[in-house]
């Protein structure tokens, strides 16, 4: 299938790169070759590779910046879809978007479900709203929307790669414990994406690996994988707190679990639980910092 994957240096875009099926025909741009702020420069570029698919893996995820600098972030995360999507629809094509929990508000004590009604608190999740609805405007059935949660890759800067730096570094780490959701390994997404692809899947899909976490669980099982891995060579405190001990300039949801049970269905099972993601990311990064 001819693709286009659009993000090509974001930690998304390289692990859906790498992970290719194989005879897939696949072109992989960044900023520099294409940015999405450009409505000109997207269409010029859909125009003339005439790809069957394009897979959307830009994005503005800085969270707590984008308060800040809400116009960058909806230039990207919004009109930047809009112009994409525009493009993919002239070219006959199809859509998949990328998108995130931050959608809604975490007032949920169930996992949301794709057609639960979205209410985000923060910049970054309303400017990611935008694009989901850009994307469906411009795209209608062709356009998928995939929602996934609290991501990490080997060659991205994430959660998972910070603490490993911190842990490293520091006598004692302090977490918080009271933001729940599901960690989801880059190349468990590229996968599903790659298969709802092949299937030709419509409308909102949420995907993430199995389970749920806190922010704290997560660093607990980073500091364990790491240290079975060799990657740490000593284990410092990790004391689970309070949000309101960890002030930061945008909100989060308290409870951001994804419902993947449709998602999964289509795909034909579940995905793995988030700790087997988490250490075949893990011994990824090993390798990397071996080689």
């Amino acid at each position: 299938m001819k693709t286009l994957i659009v993000g090509k240096n974001g930690q998304l875009g390289r692990e859906l790169v790498a992970s290719a099926p194989q005879g897939w025909q696949v072109t992989p741009l960044g900023r520099a070759e294409m940015d999405i702020r450009d409505r000109e420069a997207v269409g010029r570029a859909v125009e003339e590779l005439r790809p069957e698919l394009v897979i959307n893996a830009a994005a503005y995820t800085a969270v707590d910046r984008a308060e800040s600098e809400p116009d960058l972030a909806y230039a990207i995360n919004g009109h930047g879809v809009a112009h994409l999507a525009e493009a993919t629809r002239a070219a006959g094509a199809r859509l998949i978007h990328v998108s995130t929990d931050f959608v809604f508000d975490g007032r949920n004590s169930l996992p949301y479900l794709p057609a639960d009604r979205p209410n985000p608190v923060s910049v970054y999740g309303a400017s990611k709203l935008e694009g989901e609805r850009l994307a469906a405007a411009y795209c209608g059935r062709d356009a998928v929307i995939v929602r996934t949660s609290w991501l990490y890759g080997a060659g991205g800067s994430n959660f998972v790669t910070t603490m490993l730096k911190l842990m490293a570094e520091r006598e004692e780490l302090r977490v918080v414990a009271d933001q729940v959701g599901t960690p989801t390994w880059t190349g468990g997404l590229a996968e599903a994406i790659y298969g709802l692809a092949t299937m030709e899947a419509s409308g909102i899909q949420h995907w993430s690996d199995a389970g749920v976490a806190s922010w704290y669980d997560l660093a607990v099982a980073v500091q364990e994988e790491a240290l079975a891995l060799g990657l740490l060579k000593r284990a410092v405190p990790v004391l689970p707190i309070r949000s309101e001990e960890y002030p930061t300039p945008a909100r989060r949801p308290a409870y951001s679990v994804l419902d993947k049970s449709e998602t999964w269905r289509l795909l034909g099972g579940a995905a793995p639980h988030w700790r087997v993601g988490l250490r075949m990311m893990l011994k990824e990064f090993k390798g990397l910092q071996d080689g």
